[in-house]
């Protein structure tokens, strides 16, 4: 009988005893930065503690930031309903259904206000989950900033703005490649100026992960992704040593403990070679600072308390890792958007790594470990060769336009699913240890009746707006558009006119086309 085969996700072989590593010379906060961007880490400060969360109306979503902030968590992160991610307003008829399901419904400016209602932008950073309206988004918050009278240098968050990734593996884009690369160069150049300690990008390996890629995957198509941006920037003539400094990357976190805190402590090395090769000589500009967001796919609406050990298992991997982010995901989002019991036993989860667990004592706790040393540097070799692939291939745009980085994950997916279909990978309380279910009493549920309100709102602020500015301020936008003027301050002008997402999304379509 042939002895059973040990391997990781990615199909990397695992032995059973490691006796020797290759020799660490390197100290956290020095390139190539595999133990950590900061030379004493946690001890310094500890990792931004954010809850992802909006649903229904601005107002709604306001209590329940309100709520998180009591509760200690030390970042906003705001979810956009599907009709904002797309650039349609709440009563256009392709956001029937979907106005307020899957994240908070934003239509002007308005809402934005009742959003961040009774919180100071200057004393949070707020990340944004918005692609490719990322720039209307950003230019509402922007407008509310300097309506609560904050300095524009000084406010801080990010914003998603990784149009590459809906290509591969989300589907949220509206324009073509060439034009949503031509609005993510813009707001990286306006910021650069305008609001530096912005991070006008995060390049999301999450979403490819969720899609069904392995970890490998994730890592080498976001860094991928990463290296186009850099260059996009580059070909623009912007600075690499101040523009790279503003780039954030945003992982996921699954289930399988040691890939998962090799792949952080590999994408650390990796992208401070990528940058270093293209010319940063800043070592702030080399760094690679991301985000964690536990792993949803890997969440079961079987035995759904089982997922607050999945979630806290992912968590401290994130943390051992080294990310500068994290949210963790509420037990119960395989069935609906977590509950606010949920949401406090995520945010308690890392309240308890944070403070109970000593993790945080010291920088690098599993450094010259022989078996993260060596699972780093097979999972960075295998990264690489997947990436000298795309690169033959003339780059991440291209290879998403053949389909190459959307089949590899493809069919990562299926291999999953088959392994956990014929019992090859357990799944506990869905294909191993099963139960009949009493499932859960409390699910959270978006009332349809959130378009009609929305759709109200829009009413009156079409009312009340003075519609000659509206217009005038979109025939700019649109001229602009054809030519290559940075859009950035035309947007910020248009929303504080009040004009709507759907309004100004309209302008781009009409003018770059639909994808």
């Amino acid at each position: 009988m042939s002895e059973k085969k040990y391997t990781t996700t990615s199909g990397i072989e695992i032995k059973a005893l490691y006796t020797e590593a290759r020799p660490m010379e390197e100290l956290p906060g020095e390139f190539p930065f595999t133990r950590g961007i900061q030379k004493d880490m946690y001890r310094g400060r500890l990792w931004t503690m954010r809850q992802y969360a909006g649903f229904s109306t601005a107002e709604e979503s306001n209590k329940r930031y309100h709520y998180l902030l009591a509760q200690g968590t030390t970042g906003l992160s705001v979810a956009f309903d599907l009709p904002t991610q797309i650039g349609y307003d709440s009563d256009h008829e392709m956001a029937d259904g979907e106005v307020g399901k899957v994240g908070v419904a934003i239509d002007s400016l308005k809402d934005i206000e009742i959003l961040f209602d009774g919180i100071e932008l200057k004393d949070i950073t707020t990340s944004m989950t918005i692609n490719a309206t990322a720039s209307i988004l950003l230019a509402m918050y922007i407008a509310l900033a300097k309506k609560q009278g904050a300095d524009l240098k000084q406010i801080s968050g990010t914003i998603q703005n990784d149009i590459l990734k809906e290509y591969a593996a989300r589907g949220t884009y509206i324009y073509p490649p060439k034009q949503s690369m031509r609005l993510i160069t813009d707001i990286f150049e306006f910021c650069s100026k305008e609001v530096p300690k912005w991070n006008t990008i995060s390049i999301s390996g999450y979403h490819i992960r969720e899609a069904g890629s392995t970890a490998v995957q994730e890592l080498a198509f976001t860094l991928a992704n990463g290296k186009t941006y850099l260059k996009a920037a580059l070909d623009k003539g912007l600075d690499i040593n101040v523009f790279a400094k503003r780039l954030s990357f945003f992982f996921n976190c699954h289930n399988n403990f040691f890939e998962e805190i090799a792949k952080f402590r590999a994408a650390r090395r990796m992208w401070a070679k990528i940058t270093k090769d293209l010319g940063a000589t800043d070592e702030k500009a080399q760094m690679l600072r991301f985000h964690t967001q536990t792993g949803g796919s890997t969440l079961t609406a079987q035995q759904p308390l089982n997922n607050v050990i999945r979630v806290s298992n992912q968590a401290m991997a994130a943390v051992l890792g080294g990310t500068q982010s994290l949210h963790t995901n509420g037990y119960d989002e395989a069935l609906s958007l977590p509950t606010e019991s949920a949401a406090k036993i995520a945010l308690r989860t890392q309240q308890i790594i944070a403070f109970e667990s000593g993790v945080t004592d010291t920088v690098d706790p599993l450094a010259g470990s022989f078996f993260v040393e060596s699972l780093t540097d097979e999972v960075e070799a295998a990264a690489w060769a997947y990436i000298d692939r795309i690169d033959v291939m003339g780059g991440s745009v291209n290879a998403i336009e053949s389909n190459y980085m959307q089949n590899e994950i493809a069919d990562a997916a299926y291999q999953y699913q088959k392994e956990i279909e014929n019992g090859e990978r357990i799944s506990v309380g869905v294909n191993k240890f099963t139960q009949e279910e009493d499932g859960l009493t409390e699910v959270f549920n978006i009332d349809d009746s959130i378009r009609k309100l929305q759709t109200e709102k829009l009413e009156a602020l079409k009312a009340t707006r003075d519609r000659d500015d509206v217009e005038k301020a979109l025939q700019r936008l649109r001229e602009a558009a054809k030519g290559e003027e940075n859009l950035m301050p035309l947007i910020i002008d248009a929303v504080e006119k009040y004009a709507t997402l759907g309004e100004i999304a309209d302008v781009f379509r009409g003018t770059f086309g639909v994808y």
